[in-house]
């Protein structure tokens, strides 16, 4: 009985196992089945062109068929250019679907706030496979004027999004719908805040910048706003860490007292008012903070290790407050 009881056993294994080897077998049939291809429709190929091109990457199989759909449909003379993709076997009709209705394959490129215009270049390079220089236009006076910009670079006005990019679109067009997108934000209300408050479009940039640099929560913003709105009020100088950390190359440190000595405009540690330009692209968030600060009397703040600040009126409270966000250092190195 036991003899027996095995034999099934090893019966019923060996049946399992054909069919999961069966099972595999299909799963990567159908893997490879609807495996992508690529193809690259450049600018001035005709329709001859494109049926070749769709021909040799064996995608079409009958010429004469895919051309006379193209005609009978009144597409020949609107060829798309640009990187498509199909899966799998496809019949005419999906691949012409795929060129004229779908288009081109799309690339997400997101933008997070406060990113500077050097980490959306590496960025938009990489993910768009780019030659062209982005800083031929960055700091290009004609180009920069051409939105209404009264500032020396596009630094600040870049605006933090999530955007659809086609692999071929060139930097021009890049920072054209990035730049036409901070315009749509900043709009006719917050233009006639700016001008109610006294400051021109690039100061409130340049604030909500440096507030960006600082503020990790959305609530805060406000509050940070008011301190530095009550120190220019005060001709104080600013003393924005993120300021110091603009003109230090390499990622973000802790700052040493060599560092606030640095000679630079940015420095607001050595200069009042505010620094020449944005320390990097500030989110509509910043920018509503920058124009609307709360109503405090907050002169000082400074971090208190978990994303939060502490705000004080007054230097004693915030050396306290510092003294005690150095202990927390230590007790949590």
């Amino acid at each position: 009985m036991v003899a027996n009881s095995n034999s099934n056993r090893d019966s019923i294994f060996g049946l399992f196992l054909t069919l999961c080897l069966i099972g595999f077998s299909i799963f990567f049939t159908s893997i490879k089945e609807v495996d992508k291809t690529i193809f690259v429709i450049e600018k001035g190929m005709s329709l001859n062109a494109v049926t070749d091109l769709l021909h040799d990457k064996d995608i079409i199989h009958n010429k004469s068929f895919f051309k006379y759909r193209v005609y009978f449909l009144g597409l020949s003379n609107k060829i798309p250019v640009g990187t498509f993709s199909v899966e799998g076997k496809v019949s005419n009709r999906d691949i012409i679907n795929t060129i004229f209705e779908e288009g081109p394959i799309r690339i997400k490129l997101t933008i997070p706030e406060g990113s500077s215009s050097n980490q959306i270049f590496l960025k938009a390079n990489t993910l768009l496979d780019r030659s062209d220089d982005y800083s031929l236009l960055f700091n290009n006076q004609s180009f920069i004027e051409e939105f209404g910009i009264q500032a020396s670079s596009l630094e600040g006005y870049l605006f933090p999004d999530t955007y659809y990019f086609f692999k071929e679109t060139n930097s021009r067009e890049v920072l054209n719908i990035m730049i036409s997108e901070f315009w749509k934000n900043f709009n006719k209300k917050l233009i006639e805040r700016t001008n109610e408050l006294g400051f021109t479009v690039h100061e409130v940039v340049t604030l909500a910048s440096i507030i960006e640099g600082e503020a990790l929560l959305d609530e805060e913003r406000a509050i940070i706003s008011s301190v530095y709105h009550n120190r220019l009020n005060k001709r104080m100088k600013l003393q924005a860490d993120p300021t110091i950390q603009y003109i230090i190359p390499g990622n973000p440190k802790a700052l040493s007292n060599r560092d606030l000595k640095r000679v630079s405009p940015y420095n607001t540690y050595l200069n009042y008012g505010l620094p020449p330009g944005p320390i990097n692209n500030p989110g509509l968030e910043s920018i509503k903070a920058a124009l609307y600060p709360a109503d405090t009397d907050y002169l000082y703040f400074v971090a208190q290790g978990d994303g939060s600040h502490a705000f004080t009126t007054n230097q004693k409270d915030h050396l306290k407050a510092k003294a005690l966000y150095k202990k927390y250092k230590r007790e949590n190195r």
